[in-house]
């Protein structure tokens, strides 16, 4: 990004071979719409080059990054965050970049009650949970990004784990 930055523009293309997939699973999980999804990547992509002069490089790049994807959600109008049916199985090529990694159907079948679960969540406790789960970020990224403390991050997450694990098995028993 400091080469952009520097206005070697060429390198955008780079950062999005390398991150558009996983801002797809961010958005993907957030919105549960395929489309919309999509449209954000690209809306932080034009932010990414439309602000690159505000990266400072003092930080990493990822969280600046989720920090403009976060904004670009905030921005999505809230009929458009609405949640859809999700078929997790048809999307696993897309989020992932490979083949789907439940292949038996008992596991597929756990791994879309989960996700079912997941999007019970309150949507601040479903955010924290996709950056730190599925987006692999550190509690301190994950800080910076939220603008809280490491410590509130630790709380949040365990609290968001403790709300998934109470639902998760609640409605499993139904």
């Amino acid at each position: 990004m400091l080469r952009v930055k520097a206005g070697d523009l060429d390198k955008m293309g780079l950062l999005f071979e390398r991150y558009n997939r996983p801002l797809f699973a961010f958005f993907y999980h957030m919105t549960h719409k395929k489309h919309v999804s999509e449209d954000l990547v690209q809306n932080v992509f034009y932010r990414m080059l439309k602000y690159r002069q505000a990266f400072r490089g003092d930080g990493e790049f990822r969280t600046w990054m989720y920090a403009l994807a976060r904004n670009v959600l905030h921005d999505l109008p809230k009929t458009d965050r609405r949640q859809e049916a999700t078929n997790w199985s048809e999307l696993a090529d897309e989020m992932d970049g490979g083949t789907p990694a439940d292949e038996h159907f008992d596991q597929q079948q756990q791994t879309e009650f989960l996700h079912r679960t997941l999007e019970a969540l309150a949507p601040e406790q479903r955010e924290i949970l996709i950056l730190s789960r599925f987006q692999e970020l550190k509690y301190e990224e994950i800080g910076r990004i939220l603008e809280i403390s490491e410590g509130a991050v630790k709380t949040r997450v365990h609290r968001a784990l403790a709300e998934l694990k109470k639902k998760f098995f609640t409605n499993e028993r139904r």
